[in-house]
């Protein structure tokens, strides 16, 4: 096709073309053919049908003449990038009717334009959909215009009109239009918006109405420039989804349309959003609201919205009770937990986003949660947040100043989460939390609800399913912890570098006043591996050998200790655990006493004792060990076992010694043979 003196990429194929002469003064043609580019490869733009007949007249612009075009089947996707040049992503069946007749300077214009399924292109649903207009004009040759241009479009109960004329339809065009909606059914609204947006729930039904005015015009004193202006109104707007467990009262809702600049809205670079992510737009816009949003808390919050050509934003201020909200960004689409949450937010957000790729809209601003208390699915009680501040930026959702209390502790601190984050296991959670007592007794209540015999710590490994609760989680920060209780050990003044890598855990720096000393050191956890595999190394410095002995419920020693350790252990249950472990203890003991152990009548005191702990298969080994007393010093040697038997020596240079028997509680101290020590002594 050519347009004066320029070849278009617009072309015809398959086409059947006829002209014929049905008398003296009448002409006729059909032409038939699938519409192309040639610079695209289409093959769904339908079939075009034309047929006319002209009569002979004085003047070109007096002829008569009736034409009928029709063109079926075309799909939206590939029309748009035949018309554009791209596939803007609507999808559905377009038909169209065209019927000109008149002479050429007084042309008569009706058309009839059906669309069926309309949808997005990754939105499907059941029901059928048609949209349908009517048209009709008068054209004018002369001056390339249209005027009595009349367009009705039938909603449900309600009509849509557009009137109005259009004069030099060849650049530079002027036009008035006017748009009038009458009763516009919002639930019919709301199944074509169920198409154009993903993420609404299902059954998401609207009650109630839309009167609208709006009026578009171009004149020659603003070449190239639309003015747009023009408001209406909902009555009784209603939205209900029990799915979604949502009902929304908004009643009325004003709105207003016009040209200039239309406040802020989303800039992207590259698909990414701009640091400078707020621009004024000079774009014609749709404003909505203010409205009041009953949301559960006294005062209602206040809603806004402005769409433009390009993109849209919301607004919302005020405050809400979390449930009420949750069931808001249902209903609007934006992905929210079905959480069995109470408590209430103070709102200041603003979700915006672009219709260019369909991207989800991206949500900002500042919100204060106070006295939420949620209950978390898996665990023997709910999380408490007693107070939080969130801010959501572009980078990330940063939750700061938290108070809560989780799993039987109070926490503080800190936690941000990059954004944006489509999947959990590729972006790394940081935090700065601060717990104030963390007990594995109080750990094993709350994360087994049935109290069942499975260790605290399994929750981390396998769920119900089999599948790691911990395999998709990536995180990173700082911890403190004022006490935590492992059985019957106390530690205090707890600190650690942690990372939590898909599955498998790390503390770093691991600090902690233990039995009056100071820990330091280095664990590892892989709850990738079946079972989960444990080690740690670290050393102990100033520890009082008098609380360790209280722990097991006998003072059988005492003074003060330092130690390097080294432990590696695997498995699910204690039993795992202990038939698994293995690992070496040096240790340094000074100042103190062994009072089971007695010689010479008088319990054995110890002014130093150092040498290499060794565990295995349940068992301990004394390995290069010299005890310091008072009187001697002792080369120690021997085996305990986890149930408390003992079997040491004890030699003393130039003597056959002593051996220890018995148990921890109850040992006997006997003279050792010369051959037992000869043994014991052999390396």
């Amino acid at each position: 096709m050519k347009f004066g003196p320029e070849k278009k990429p617009f072309a015809l194929t398959d086409a059947k073309y006829a002209l014929w002469q049905d008398s003296e003064n009448t002409w006729g043609m059909r032409l038939r053919g699938q519409p192309v580019r040639t610079d695209f490869n289409l093959s769904d733009t339908g079939q075009l049908d034309v047929e006319g007949t002209w009569q002979r007249a004085a003047t070109l612009r007096d002829t008569p003449l009736e034409f009928n075009l029709r063109w079926a089947g075309g799909q939206l996707g590939q029309l748009s990038k035949l018309v554009s040049g791209e596939d803007r992503g609507w999808r559905g069946t377009v038909r169209t009717a065209l019927n000109l007749q008149g002479n050429a300077s007084d042309l008569m214009v009706r058309a009839d334009a059906s669309l069926e399924d309309f949808h997005r292109y990754d939105i499907t649903d059941s029901n059928a959909l048609e949209l349908k207009s009517h048209c009709s004009a008068r054209y004018h040759i002369a001056n390339h215009s249209l005027d009595q241009i009349l367009c009705e479009t039938p909603v449900g109960d309600g009509l849509l009109a557009v009137s109005g004329e259009a004069a030099k339809l060849t650049s530079p065009s002027r036009f008035d239009v006017r748009l009038a909606a009458e009763k516009i059914p919002m639930n019919s609204l709301l199944r074509v918006v169920r198409r154009a947006k993903k993420n609404l729930p299902d059954d998401l039904q609207a009650t109630g109405t839309m009167d609208a005015q709006l009026s578009v015009r171009a004149t020659d004193t603003m070449p190239n420039s639309i003015e747009v202006d023009g408001s209406g109104e909902t009555t009784d707007f209603h939205l209900v989804s029990e799915g979604a467990r949502t009902d929304l009262a908004l009643d009325t809702v004003p709105f207003t349309v016009g040209s200039g600049i239309s406040g802020k809205q989303l800039k992207t670079v590259r698909g990414r959003v701009d640091p400078g992510w707020l621009r004024d737009s000079q774009e014609s816009y749709l404003a909505l609201g203010p409205v009041p949003l009953k949301l559960g808390r006294p005062v209602p919050a206040s809603v806004q919205a402005r769409v433009t050509r390009s993109g849209y934003s919301i607004s919302l201020k005020g405050e809400s009770e979390i449930q009420r909200l949750l069931e808001l960004a249902r209903v609007s689409g934006i992905p929210a937990t079905h959480v069995g949450a109470t408590g209430s937010a103070k709102l200041d957000l603003l979700i915006a986003g672009q219709w260019t790729g369909y991207a989800s809209p991206v949500t900002m601003g500042i919100a204060e949660l106070h006295g939420v208390r949620a209950q978390i699915r898996g665990v023997n009680g709910p999380l408490e947040i007693n107070s939080a501040r969130v801010n959501l930026t572009d980078s990330e959702t940063r939750v700061e100043a938290i108070s809560a209390s989780f799993v039987g502790t109070q926490w503080t601190g800190a936690l941000s989460i990059p954004r944006p984050c489509a999947v959990a296991s590729s972006c790394m959670l940081s935090f700065d939390l601060h717990a104030d007592e963390i007990s594995t007794d109080q750990l094993n209540h709350w994360l087994n609800p049935n109290l069942t015999q499975q260790p605290w710590y399994r929750f981390a490994t396998t769920t119900s399913g089999g599948h790691s609760l911990v395999a998709g989680i990536r995180a990173s920060g700082t911890l403190a912890i004022n006490r935590a209780i492992v059985r019957k050990l106390l530690a205090t003044k707890v600190t650690a570098k942690l990372t939590l890598d898909q599955g498998k855990l790390r503390l770093l720096d691991l600090r902690a006043d233990v039995m009056g000393g100071k820990q330091k050191g280095e664990w590892r956890a892989d709850f990738t591996m079946k079972p989960p595999v444990y080690s740690g190394t670290g050393t102990l410095d100033g520890a009082s050998l008098g609380q360790f002995a209280e722990m097991t419920g006998d003072d059988w020693i005492s003074g003060s200790a330092n130690a390097k350790y080294q432990v590696d252990l695997a498995g699910f249950s204690s039993a795992e655990l202990i038939s698994s472990a293995k690992g070496r203890l040096h240790f340094e003991m000074g100042d103190g006493a062994l009072p089971h152990i007695v010689v010479a009548t008088v319990p054995l005191r110890v002014r130093r004792f150092t040498g290499m702990l060794t565990f295995r298969q349940g068992e301990f080994q004394l390995q290069e060990a010299t005890l310091e007393s008072p009187a001697t010093t002792y080369v120690v040697t021997g085996t305990a076992s986890l149930n408390r038997k003992l079997d040491f020596r004890l030699v003393p240079e130039g003597s056959a010694g002593l051996t220890v028997t018995g148990t921890l509680a109850e040992p006997r101290v006997s003279p050792a043979r010369r051959s037992e020590t000869e043994a014991a002594l052999k390396p």
